[in-house]
């Protein structure tokens, strides 16, 4: 099974994907698929359709299209469950310690990391993030 693990703007450019994508590995996830990216506003707005009527919305693309991201396609069994296990709460305040959103997340949206929440959300998500690449 596969998933998508994003390393959002701030974070790819505070650097901590390095930490990020060693953790994925040691975790014994195979790592198929790595781009470094940038998000227009269309593809921002594509990947986060599911928000669209969110008060939230037009910010949290503004975000996305701050600064590059980090798109990784991790593979491993019940690949899904275990990357949001990694991840950590929405929330950083709620995350485990050791949990990419305890370690790098400033706050609620500036969380670090995404992380697809279903297998086929992470199929929608993954064509997504790779277009083009």
């Amino acid at each position: 099974m596969k998933t998508l693990l994003m390393v959002k703007p701030d974070t790819t450019a505070e650097g901590h994907y390095g930490d990020i994508i060693s953790t994925v590995l040691r975790n014994g996830f195979e790592i198929t698929r790595l781009t470094r990216t940038e998000f227009s506003k269309e593809r921002a707005e594509r990947f986060y359709e599911v928000h669209k009527e969110r008060p939230f919305f037009q910010e949290l693309v503004s975000y996305m299209t701050s600064g590059p991201v980090i798109c990784i396609e991790a593979v491993s069994d019940e690949a899904v469950a275990r990357m949001r296990q990694l991840i950590g709460a929405t929330d950083p305040a709620d995350a485990v310690m050791g949990s990419f959103r305890k370690m790098y997340g400033k706050s609620l949206q500036n969380n670090a990391v995404h992380g697809s929440d279903s297998p086929e959300n992470a199929e929608k998500e993954l064509a997504i993030a790779f277009e083009g690449s």
